[in-house]
């Protein structure tokens, strides 16, 4: 979603400056690519880039295209073959031996759910979704792009009927939170990338502490949304935290009041006062919410169980699970900086569902593959 939102940014400047612009799309990938399919780019009339398609090896000559695709006023689908060892296709030493895929789309300002609109939904609601881009390999052929948008209980955006017979793929993808790429039609040449799409990650932290500070640094340079609550006045501020998107001063007790949980919530304690802590901790115990890290030994949440328990407030199974305490990896943080990083990492692999362990030992590919559909 970081990507999107800048992609979103920059079209609204461009727009606003009278540029022209084309978004390149990453719509599918065979073998290895630095990125996958989904990540997205904007290229202006007079070569601004936001976002990318690659690690920097395809940006260059996807420039180019991108403008040819501005000045003929047509979607046009070109392929880097990145396995090839002189790379004549693209006369480029790329080495990530695969087979890219990209879309160039230009963005026709008065045509109805064209591809930035239809990407603009993704920030009306902090809600997940489907976004569809239908592209062809064949050779000359006409290109449809992105053109369906699709959320539970909302209605269907889409520029193109032919993609409406997706539907059932694109529910089933909403449900299984996995993306895919389907042919349109049983004889047709054109393929669809189904993506799921989920919202930015809310990250709530109670606290307002120096050693809050890199956190939200951190968090903000991921695109993550941030909260901020703390009893103290003094420290719980805009001038402290620019980066955050919320900030109040809060009692413990309210401290979940203005705050919506959702799959993507995940709250850190870390205030430096016992009481406060265990206070919003009993309180997140009445929630779903599926990540509680607490920062201290795990001393403290020895002691902060036996105190709930006094109260009568047994933690159980399935609670444990969602609490990490202490909160972040074990990468030998001893500074504020390198503590938060050891947070951030261990939140970015929950919500990944990954162990937050080397790549070194990991068996196969590092990333998740888009396979195509029967």
């Amino acid at each position: 979603m970081k990507e999107i939102t800048e992609i979103l940014r920059a079209y609204t400047e461009a727009k606003s400056a009278g540029k022209k612009t084309a978004l390149a799309t990453v719509v599918k990938v065979e073998g290895s690519s630095y990125r996958q399919p989904g990540a997205r780019m904007l290229v202006t009339e007079d070569g601004m880039l936001t976002g990318a398609i690659s690690g920097g090896c395809l940006e260059g000559d996807a420039l180019r295209k991108a403008l040819l695709s501005i000045n003929q006023k047509q979607n046009k689908l070109v392929t880097y073959n990145t396995s090839s060892e002189d790379d004549a296709e693209v006369g480029l030493q790329l080495g990530c031996n695969g087979i890219v895929h990209i879309l160039f789309e230009y963005i026709d300002e008065e045509a109805p759910n064209n591809p930035i609109q239809l990407l603009e939904q993704l920030e009306s609601e902090r809600k997940e979704a489907v976004i569809v881009t239908v592209f062809s390999l064949k050779r000359n052929a006409s290109q449809i792009g992105t053109t369906l948008f699709f959320r539970k209980d909302s209605p269907v955006l889409n520029h193109h009927n032919e993609a409406l017979n997706l539907i059932s793929d694109v529910k089933e993808v909403l449900k299984t939170k996995t993306s895919t790429i389907k042919k349109l039609q049983e004889e047709s040449d054109d393929e669809a990338l189904i993506e799921y799409i989920k919202p930015s990650i809310l990250l709530v932290i109670a606290g307002a502490g120096n050693d809050i500070q890199p956190v939200v640094k951190m968090a903000a340079i991921l695109g993550w949304k941030i909260t901020i609550g703390d009893g103290r006045a003094t420290h719980a501020t805009a001038k402290r935290f620019p980066k955050a998107n919320q900030i109040s001063v809060v009692k413990p007790e309210q401290f979940l009041e203005n705050i919506i949980i959702d799959e993507q919530t995940y709250f850190v304690l870390m205030t430096h006062n016992y009481k406060y802590d265990l206070a919003v901790l009993k309180a997140l115990l009445q929630t779903n919410c599926h990540y509680i890290g607490i920062l201290g030994p795990k001393s403290k949440f020895n002691r902060m169980q036996d105190d709930l328990l006094a109260e009568g407030i047994t933690i159980n199974e399935e609670q444990l699970s969602r609490i990490h305490s202490p909160v972040g990896l074990d990468i030998g943080a001893e500074t504020s900086e390198e503590i938060a990083l050891s947070i951030i990492s261990e939140i970015k692999a929950v919500a990944s569902s990954r162990e937050g362990t080397s790549l070194k030992y990991k068996l196969g590919k590092i990333h998740d593959e888009i396979h195509n559909g029967e």
